[in-house]
This record gives C-alpha cells, structure tokens and sequence, in this order.
C-alpha cells in the first residue's frame, strides 16, 4: 500500500503513545482514520485535535465489542477497513519466577489475545472485499529476546511475530500485505497501565507500586517519539515489508539477537556466546545499538534515570522496580535477576 489518500484505517490503542503517532501520520498521508481505546477522555481529545476521524471505546480483549466496532465501521464508513494497526498493549516488570496467573491473563490477553481478535475479526471481512489491504502490528523488541522480567510480555509479543508471519505468507495470494513493527524504548505512557489493570486480574507476583512506574515513565520519557515511529511503520508498508525495524542499526541488531540459538543448540556452545559477548569489540557494539534502542546513553545510565526540563539525568529512586512482591518468599534474594 503506497497511497493513503482516503483509505479506512483502524488503530487499536489509538488514543496515546505508539497508536497515537500512527494516527498522526495516517491521517496526515490522507486516511480517514479510525482509533480505538479503552479512555474515552484521550479518544475525544485525539478527536478534537484533528488525529483521527472516528473513535471508539474498545477493551481488545473483548471479541464481541471488537465485532461490534467492526460492524460499526462497516455502518459508518460503508465497508470494513483497508487498514488495521493491531497496537493496544500492556506491560508489568517482576522476576519470570514470581509471575501469577493474572499476570499472564492479563498481560498475554492484552498483548496476544487483542492481536489474535483483531485478525479473525477483520481478516475475513478484508478477503471478502477483495480489494487487498494491510495488517500492521506493534510487537516489540522483546519479541526477539527471553525477558527474565518481562516473561509474560516477551512470550506474547514472540508470538504475535510469529502468528504475524504466517499471516504475512497466508495473505499475500489476497493482496494484503502485513507489516511487524518493533521498537524498544517509546515514548508513550504503558507505565500507567500496571496501575490501572482490571479488578478481576488484580493479583500480580510484582512489586508495583507509584514509585515504580514513575521510575518507567522516566525511563520511557527518553524513548523515540510516536511520530516518528510511526513513519518507520509507514515506510515498511509502503515497501510491503514484513519486519519494520525502527532503527539505523536494524538489521545488524535482529542479527545478533538471533544468533544466541546457534550456540545455544551445542554443548559448549553457551561459553562460545559468552566469549563473543566479553570482547571489547562486541561490547562496545551492543552499547551502541542499545543505546539507539533506548534513546540514551546506556554507559552512562548508573541506576537512573530521570529527565529535568535542561534533560540533565538525576539519581531516581526505583522503588524496587522489576523485583517480586516482599510476600513472593520463593523468590530469593540472592537469586534475584536485577531489572
């Protein structure tokens, strides 16, 4: 897809962060776009400043709203939409170990299950229509990588990449192209949706507290702007590209992600890795790509970090962000993976 010029797009998360930039710039290509969330206030002030031309209040998990929203578009708009941007997600830091399972309902549903609703909604009705399209999603860079402190999220977003995938040959005999975009470090506010999880999936293994995600807002405060993450997104589909990696380095970053699993199929192999990653050479390399992927200096982030108005880093308390709750006995001190 190279012209946006009155195309139907619907974003999923739309009304902050990541969804928001992408409602930006598809509105600024020409597209009547279409957001949804689950904050009304943020849908109606997206609307009001010109970001998007509809808007609707949709929990993704929900796969009856989520035909319901499909059928309202159908209503409003006359046709289904040339394109959905599968963006809406959540994200909790703790050890893999004291993860419950509310957090990986709440998280994987969010993350996989919203994916997973957004495809078999639209999908069917997009063939139908037989004027092809495109499937965008916002997975993540952790999709690359075991999270020892973002289990539940890192095995979501790995498998939205793969579910994607398969998507991405399935589809191409209907002329719809599909399109994974994955960032690090964005400048959004996901850090508030720790605190605000459903009553139902209230039961985390985490210690999360104010303190704790005012420490991610810092953190995330130094992340890529949504706008111009959103013209990395942009620029893949109008390549028909799968893998949108939003970064100078991109390709050289997936590689070295990767190779972990040729060392880590042989015995001896893991001490192989391990010698590569201790040379000056690579390190200085995986400062660099790290740093590109957070949007600072990783060398000089100490326990961090905090942004003024003159963007001087400041000492921040974590508030023991990333450890277990203290009531997670199992999990021992010495043990701990350090977040």
């Amino acid at each position: 897809m190279k012209d946006f010029k009155n195309k139907i797009v619907f974003i999923t998360g739309g009304a902050s962060g990541a969804g928001l930039g992408q409602a930006q710039i598809f509105t600024e290509a020409g597209a009547k776009v279409i957001i949804a969330d689950m904050n009304r206030a943020r849908l109606n002030d997206a609307i009001k400043k010109g970001y998007a031309d509809y808007a609707i209040k949709l929990d993704v998990t929900d796969r009856e709203a989520t035909a319901a929203a499909a059928d309202e578009i159908e209503k409003v708009y006359g046709q289904c939409p040339d394109m959905i941007v599968l963006t809406a997600g959540v994200n909790v830091f703790g050890p893999a170990e004291a993860t419950t399972y509310d957090d990986y309902d709440w998280v994987v549903g969010v993350c996989f299950g919203g994916v997973v609703n957004g495809l078999v909604t639209f999908v069917p009705r997009m063939i139908k229509k037989g004027t092809g399209g495109h499937i965008a999603s916002t997975v993540s860079w952790g999709a690359f990588g075991a999270g020892p402190s973002t289990a539940p999220y890192s095995a979501a977003k790995a498998a939205v990449l793969n579910l994607l995938e398969s998507y991405y040959i399935s589809l191409k005999p209907y002329n719809i192209g599909v399109t994974a975009l994955m960032p690090a470090n964005i400048n959004s506010n996901i850090f508030e949706a720790a605190l605000n999880r459903p009553e139902e999936l209230s039961n985390t293994g985490y210690n999360v507290s104010d303190k704790t995600q005012n420490f991610l807002a810092s953190i995330h405060a130094n992340g890529m702007d949504p706008k111009v993450l959103a013209n990395w997104m942009k620029a893949a589909i109008e390549e028909d590209r799968f893998l949108a990696i939003p970064y100078k380095s991109g390709p050289r970053m997936v590689e070295i992600e990767m190779e972990r699993f040729r060392y880590l199929a042989y015995k001896g192999g893991e001490e192989e890795l391990a010698a590569i990653k201790a040379t000056e050479e690579r390190q200085a390399e995986q400062a660099q790509m790290m740093s590109e992927r957070e949007g600072y200096d990783v060398k000089e982030r100490g326990p961090i970090v905090q942004t003024k108005d003159d963007n001087r880093p400041v000492k921040f308390d974590t508030g023991g962000f990333g450890q277990a709750k203290s009531d997670v006995e199992w999990v021992k001190d010495d043990k701990k993976f350090k977040a």
